[in-house]
């Protein structure tokens, strides 16, 4: 029985042990195990990666042929390098270099010795590649631009590096990945999905066939095509602008959260960065460490938002009920706190919400932040309410945007202060500046054009996204077509509408209409500190402005930051009518200032010689 026992359990394990051999034989596919086999080689198809439209269905990034030379080191042979080398247009040393990092990721799989040859090489080399076993060349596509703006949201690809490789399986060496922008954020869509032949090899390491007569086999699979909200005439337009200047710019449609434009100066020509130049190119942009081309100032400065932050202040005041629109408060050129008075440009006089706004006035919105205070028992619950508002319309946290990169901007609370003066050892007096967007209220362009869409839209606005449609069909993420509401009520935003459209009409922009065309903005003049030697020094102030049009119905929705650009009409104002103008009408009217706006340059402001950090956000700016 024992006996019986003992032969039927071997039976049975030998039974299970053939039948799982036989399976994994037969059935089982593992690229790994496979990629493992030296008898079977891998030979990938890369699809096209998917061409980038903007809203309009203009073309703005397509692919073009290159070449890679590739190399399984261990298939090499002795070779004559220097000739070799002299048609792949590198040095001996490089050479060396480059075989050695291939030696390094694998000895059996293919990696990339010279990436992105040129058309013209790839015929002289293609002739000449069966004298050098080992080596051979693979096909792919590289970005077309069809337009030399909009870098900052495009972004660029590059060659993976071990980081990658680590990171997604996916990757083999070589390969190409979006880095920045779109090209990043949408790298699964855009990429698609590459396939692969296994090709069977005989003892001799000759090719015979295809490994399971091409079963296993798979197609690649297109990179989608993708349609962003760009303006691509918009953008060209608003950079074209930018020339000379430094800042960000950045365009809404208020109903539904789609950027037309999104503007980082200066920038660079996103051809740069494709071919065998990219590498140097990169590094010369990436290490400009004054001008900072690769750094997106319109999602990542965090400067003071200045004087529109007051049309947000009004509304808070109005909603906690602290004011009406007619509530007024007198300005003495200026309005103390405690012994030390801070200065006002409006004239002085008696001052309502709407002359409060379209004069800029710093006394009435001082008086205005007091009041809102003073509703509350305690300045902690003046503050908890403050902040809730404040953050309602976007500030002080991400977007949520469809963006890889940005800055939280800030909108301080009690903790910031508590750290700064102890629990319960401050009031509104001490952190006052906030009633006018300095002190410690950071806002980055993106952030200060959503704040402006909610206002244009009375009280909501979309999440902005660049998505529009992915490969024709518009089923995109829900988060981007569901209103996010502000605490305010509808009916408080009429009054400040109001005196942001009296802005243009006769207040501090009058001189920037546009005809036929109904504005409302809101200037903005930001101090500007650093330090050097540690001694505190003003520099040029930034030129902030914000504004949407038509008043009605409004299609547009922008905020315009320039560093050192003097008073927020100036500069900013300029530029912003321009760019209503060109979006709304196709057309400019005001050639004069057109011109005038597209030849002059801030370059003189950067170059006054400086070298000192910025000044510290918790001492007051005025």
């Amino acid at each position: 029985m024992k006996k019986i026992l003992l032969s039927s359990i071997i039976v049975i394990i030998g039974i299970v042990f053939i039948g799982r051999l036989s399976y994994l034989q037969l059935f089982s596919f593992s690229p790994n195990q496979i990629m493992e086999d030296p008898a079977i080689k891998a030979v990938y198809d890369y699809p096209e990666r998917g061409y980038v439209y903007d809203r309009n269905g203009k073309l703005l990034v397509g692919n073009q042929p290159a070449y890679d030379v590739m190399v399984i080191p261990r298939e090499t042979k002795s070779l004559d390098t220097l000739e070799f080398c002299g048609l792949l247009k590198i040095s001996k040393e490089d050479f060396v270099k480059k075989m050695k990092r291939a030696r390094r990721y694998s000895t059996r799989l293919p990696s990339v010795l010279v990436p992105q040859l040129a058309k013209e090489d790839y015929a002289g080399l293609q002739e000449k590649m069966r004298k050098y076993v080992g080596f051979y060349i693979q096909k792919r596509s590289l970005r077309d631009y069809m337009t030399n703006g909009a870098a900052n949201v495009l972004g660029y690809i590059s060659e993976v590096n071990e980081a990658d490789l680590r990171a997604n399986p996916y990757y083999r060496a070589g390969e190409l990945k979006g880095r920045t922008g779109i090209e990043k954020q949408y790298e699964e869509l855009l990429r698609g999905r590459k396939g692969v032949k296994y090709i069977q090899k005989d003892r001799f390491n000759r090719d015979i066939g295809p490994y399971k007569n091409g079963k296993i086999d798979t197609l690649p699979e297109l990179g989608k095509e993708l349609h962003i909200t760009i303006d691509k005439e918009l953008q060209e337009y608003g950079e074209r602008l930018m020339h000379g200047k430094r800042g960000g710019i950045v365009a809404i449609e208020p109903s539904s959260g789609e950027i037309l434009t999104m503007i980082s100066g200066p920038t660079y020509d996103p051809a740069l960065l494709v071919g065998r130049e990219r590498s140097k190119n990169y590094t010369k942009l990436h290490y400009d460490s004054i001008a900072k081309p690769t750094w997106d100032r319109s999602l990542l400065a965090q400067p003071s938002p200045g004087s529109p932050f007051k049309t947000l202040n009004a509304l808070v005041a109005l909603q906690e009920n602290v004011i009406e629109p007619e509530t007024k408060i007198r300005c003495y050129n200026g309005f103390y706190v405690g012994k030390n008075k801070k200065g006002c440009h409006c004239g002085g006089g008696m001052r309502n919400l709407n002359s409060g706004i379209f004069e800029s006035c710093n006394a009435y919105f001082a008086g205005t932040f007091r009041k809102i205070y003073s509703k509350y028992k305690t300045t902690d619950e003046g503050m908890d309410v403050w902040e809730k508002h404040m953050k309602s319309f976007g500030l002080g946290n991400y977007l949520g945007t469809d963006l890889p990169t940005g800055a939280p901007g800030r909108i301080p609370d009690k903790s910031y202060y508590d750290r700064a003066y102890g629990d319960n050892r401050w009031a509104s007096s001490f952190i006052i500046s906030n009633a006018i967007g300095q002190g410690e209220v950071a806002a980055t362009p993106i952030q200060l054009a959503n704040m402006t869409s909610a206002i244009a839209n009375r009280g909501y606005f979309y999440t902005p996204h660049m998505i529009k449609k992915i490969n024709g069909t518009t089923n995109i993420d829900p988060k981007y077509t569901e209103r996010r509401y502000t605490t305010i009520d509808k009916e408080h935003f009429e009054p400040v509408v109001e005196a942001m459209a009296n802005v243009y009409r006769h207040g501090t922009a009058k001189w920037l209409k546009i005809p036929d065309i109904e504005i409302a903005g809101k200037t903005g003049t930001v101090e500007n500190f650093t330090r050097i030697d540690g001694e505190r020094v003003q520099l040029t102030d930034h030129s902030i402005f914000v504004a949407f049009a038509p008043v009605e119905n409004p299609k547009i929705a922008l905020a315009v930051y320039i560093e050192h650009g003097y008073y927020g009409a100036r500069y900013a104002g300029h530029i912003a009518s321009l760019l209503i103008e060109k979006y709304l009408k196709g057309e400019i009217t005001r050639k004069d200032l057109e011109k005038r706006m597209l030849d002059k340059t801030l370059e003189h402001e950067y170059a006054k010689p400086f070298s000192g950090e910025p000044f510290k956000i918790n001492e007051y700016v005025w």
